[in-house]
């Protein structure tokens, strides 16, 4: 399974990539959580999740980013900046990748700014 998430992950990354943005990390792993990857567009920090949903059946993959999973990157992405200060004066946005269909024939929805923090 978790090679199936690396292969989403590395395409989202592609994409995101492919759209100007660069790459600071990925997999930040904390207490809280994980953050899949921090990257940077010009001056904004962008916590990025990717969601792969092979079908709808059971919610889309944008559905699957819950109000807890909300709250978890919220204190994982507060914990990297804490252990990154140059970045914490830059602007942030959280954004989810939602991949959908197959390896082979994938469909990616990018919603920027997907999530405000309380």
């Amino acid at each position: 399974m978790r090679s199936t998430g690396n292969h989403f992950e590395d395409l989202a990354l592609a994409h995101a990539q492919r759209n100007g943005l660069r790459l600071i990390t990925r997999n930040f792993n904390c207490r809280y959580g994980e953050l899949d990857l921090v990257m940077r567009e010009a001056d904004t920090i962008v916590f990025l999740e990717v969601r792969y949903r092979r079908s709808q059946s059971h919610g889309g993959a944008l559905d699957s980013v819950s109000a807890s999973k909300r709250e978890r990157l919220t204190r994982t992405a507060s914990l990297f900046l804490q252990a990154h200060p140059d970045l914490a004066r830059h602007a942030c946005r959280f954004d989810v990748m939602a991949i959908s269909g197959t390896q082979d024939s994938p469909s990616i929805d990018w919603q920027r700014n997907a999530f405000e923090t309380a």
